[in-house]
């Protein structure tokens, strides 16, 4: 799986551990009924299983303002990657996760 966010795919996204105590898990950025755009567009990040993605007080999957930091940085990557305009993202994923 390539990931646009992240170029060391053997290392977490939102913490830099390599895994060894936590195993490493994938993260679609846009999940729900954009999962399988998410994959395409390369808008995944690994991250530790329990204290990053899914049990941790900050993880992506407990905490709204993980989620909507790995969101808007999802959109960065994916516009600068396809020089796309907040409304061609829009267009895509229904919605600006962008601070206007």
């Amino acid at each position: 799986m390539k990931s646009i966010m992240q170029n060391d795919m053997d290392q977490r996204y939102l913490c830099g551990r390599n895994g060894a105590a936590d195993p490493l898990e994938v993260h679609h950025i846009f999940g729900g009924p954009n999962r399988r755009l998410s994959d395409r567009d390369g808008l995944v990040v690994r991250l530790c299983g329990e204290r990053c993605h899914r049990n941790g007080k900050k993880a992506v999957h407990r905490c709204r303002a993980t989620a909507d930091r790995l969101k808007a940085e999802g959109q960065l990557a994916w516009m600068e990657k396809t020089g796309g305009s907040v409304e061609a993202f829009r267009a895509r994923y229904g919605k600006n996760y962008l601070e206007d």
